[in-house]
């Protein structure tokens, strides 16, 4: 099966503080129907399901976005559900990772890329968004420590929705698993810190093709892309 990964901008550029606009929103959802990022400014937590782009705010509230909304990072694919398991009793956002990550490995997948999708029922989502900070070379770190709003939803029916980036992709994305929620109702969601699963099924596809689209304004030349940041990126995630 042809899939490819569509990303717009890379995780070390957004660390930096590169928020401007690369394409719309309606660009993106064209490229994939399932994914995850932020909108410019970083104005919410983007959650990409079933070919629709919500935003998550402040106080993990959701609405749908309006397809002109600019984007400055995202990852998309197409989602088909080549593996599709069960998860059951997951105390916590590890156990989720360490069983997918064993899904994947049975398939020789851990140096591909991977888009996931859970349905399920969680006990409890502890989550964060952010409001919008217009700045240029403000990292990401400092721009959330002022902006973010972290809340925790229990009891609730949903869905996560990620992708699977191998270590040595670092930079360009996160290495490992990187989710977002949805609720079933489609009213609250945002990035995951952590989360309780009791019960749920997954849907995950390998792929290995990946189109990246930087920006292309002179602006993103004046971000020093090659320094590490992986202590950065990890503080934020």
């Amino acid at each position: 099966m042809d899939n490819k990964m569509y990303q717009v901008s890379t995780l070390q550029a957004l660390a930096l503080g590169y928020s401007r606009a690369v394409i719309t929103v309606g660009e993106l959802i064209r490229e994939g129907d399932t994914g995850l990022g932020t909108f410019e400014d970083v104005n919410g937590e983007m959650i990409v399901m079933d070919g629709h782009c919500y935003r998550a705010d402040r106080d993990g509230n959701v609405t749908v976005v309006d397809p002109g909304t600019g984007v400055p990072f995202a990852a998309v694919a197409k989602l088909y559900g080549e593996q599709v398991f069960s998860l059951k009793d997951k105390p916590d956002i590890t156990s989720i990772r360490t069983q997918l990550t064993g899904k994947i490995e049975e398939v020789f997948g851990l140096n591909s890329m991977h888009v996931v999708r859970i349905d399920g029922e969680f006990e409890r989502v502890d989550a964060r968004s952010e409001a919008p900070y217009r700045s240029h070379h403000i990292t990401l770190k400092e721009v959330l420590s002022q902006t973010q709003t972290a809340f925790i939803f229990e009891n609730i029916r949903g869905s996560l929705v990620g992708v699977y980036f191998p270590d040595y992709m670092d930079g360009i994305n996160m290495p490992g698993w990187h989710l977002h929620f949805l609720s079933e109702d489609r009213s609250k969601g945002g990035h995951v810190f952590d989360v309780s699963l009791r019960e749920g099924t997954a849907r995950v596809d390998k792929i290995t093709n990946i189109y990246i689209n930087l920006p292309k304004e002179a602006a993103f030349d004046t971000y020093s892309l090659k320094q590490d940041l992986q202590d950065e990126i990890k503080s934020v995630e």
